[in-house]
């Protein structure tokens, strides 16, 4: 009975759910050898990884692999804070940067299965300041500072532009043609601490003049946080408290947050950046600018707490977006909380952006093979796109600060690399990757 009074009386404190994942926080655990792997040949995953630790080019990292659903690999290594000498842990925080994009864009669509919304309408149907916008064309295409004229925009942006990037939108911190011009609206990145509500700037970004046609060229940039706008406009709610209520509780994804609290500062990773010497050294709270990018190791704890940036600003541990993970491979569902529909999750993971090529703007050299082709939130690996270990119709993205996630549909596999370095080192990432495939035995 004393059981039974306890029972209800959670329920009726709203907490029925929460008290029921305390225990869920994790993946169940399964040998590597009973899902596929060769436990030996994982271990090569340490082996990717110690050089760039001893030649202090990264402080540490985890990695954690899952496989048909279950837990086969979490390791932490190194330092989360190399001249504290505070070791990484397999619960240590990271700021997941662009890795936050996936979790808005599932807002997106779960808002699309409510009833709430269609990702063909357009978005100045629930934001009008997105009606009749223009589109800049440059005096001078090899002089972006020679100004431009503009033009009036072939069609609306769409919910689905924003989802594929294909809306002409992009990022300050190209240095491109929008630099300037998304500076002096005060638009930001994400990446700083920034006052007033994440709207008040998309809003002004309405205003600005699309870099490209809509629909026409895939252009990585403010997109998503566009979204998360839009997901706070049409749910009516926050969108830290959308995805805490929606996402985060019944995943049980309970280090994943904007804003961490004060308790939880000792795990957070220390972000790092090139100490000019050949190393790295620990990047200061003050917000930092290397040409036009603005970026601050203190966002996650500082005191303005109202600007939510859908595209950058979410904190996270590697188990807990291996939860996350896993919901997506599962088709939308994880220990019985189904997120979104199969189909939904089908429709994300397809490519939304026909013949055009993410390469065609994104330099794998560079970033990293993040795809060739992009779905509703994620960069897609077609056949042409398959130059590495790995597998056609795998889906993934890293953020900023090296930090990267794949989800393999054929293998029912997902892995998460988390560190905290700037500019990210793309292959460390990939070495990571290279190594759980090759531990791949069955």
């Amino acid at each position: 009975m004393k059981l039974k009074r306890l029972s209800l009386s959670l329920a009726a404190a709203g907490l029925a759910l929460q008290f029921s994942l305390a225990s869920a926080a994790d993946l169940a655990k399964a040998a590597p050898a009973d899902a596929g792997f060769s436990a030996e040949r994982l271990d090569r995953i340490e082996g990717a990884l110690k050089p760039y630790i001893e030649d202090k080019q990264l402080a540490g990292a985890v990695v954690g692999v899952a496989r048909h659903g279950k837990l086969v690999y979490l390791k932490s290594f190194g330092s989360a804070d190399a001249e504290l000498g505070t070791p990484m842990k397999d619960d240590s925080i990271f700021r997941i940067a662009s890795m936050t994009k996936a979790i808005t864009s599932v807002a997106v669509m779960m808002l699309q299965e409510d009833g709430k919304l269609l990702v063909k309408d357009p978005v100045s149907k629930y934001i009008p300041e997105f009606k009749d916008q223009k589109v800049m064309v440059l005096r001078d295409p090899k002089d972006p500072k020679a100004g431009y004229d503009t033009v009036p925009a072939s069609r609306e942006v769409t919910i689905r532009d924003l989802l594929s990037h294909t809306s002409g939108i992009s990022y300050r911190f190209w240095g491109n043609a929008a630099a300037l011009v998304y500076e002096e609206g005060g638009v930001p990145d994400g990446l700083s601490p920034n006052g007033g509500q994440t709207c008040d700037a998309m809003r002004k970004l309405a205003k600005l003049p699309l870099l490209h046609q809509p629909g026409s060229v895939y252009e990585y940039g403010l997109n998503t946080d566009v979204l998360g706008c839009l997901v706070e406009v049409v749910s009516g709610t926050t969108l830290d408290r959308f995805f805490k209520e929606r996402i985060f509780t019944p995943l049980g994804m309970k280090d994943t947050q904007f804003f961490i609290a004060p308790a939880q500062r000792s795990r957070m990773a220390s972000l790092y950046i090139p100490d000019g010497k050949g190393g790295i050294a620990r990047a200061a709270d003050e917000t930092i600018r290397w040409g036009t990018l603005m970026f601050a190791a203190n966002l996650p704890y500082q005191d303005q707490r109202s600007y939510y940036s859908g595209g950058a600003g979410l904190t996270s541990t590697a188990m807990d977006y291996l939860r996350f993970t896993q919901m997506l491979l599962n088709g939308g569902v994880l220990d019985g909380n189904r997120i979104l529909g199969p189909k939904s999750v089908e429709l994300m993971r397809t490519n939304a952006i026909g013949s055009i090529s993410v390469w065609d703007r994104l330099d794998p050299a560079a970033t990293g093979n993040l795809g060739d082709k992009f779905g509703l939130g994620f960069g897609i690996r077609s056949e042409r796109g398959l130059t590495e270990l790995g597998s056609v119709g795998e889906f993934m993205w890293a953020g900023i600060y090296n930090t990267r996630y794949w989800m393999d549909p054929k293998e029912d596999l997902a892995i998460v690399f988390m560190s905290q370095r700037i500019p990210r080192m793309p292959d460390i990432e990939e070495k990571v990757h290279a190594a759980v495939y090759q531990a791949i035995v069955k």
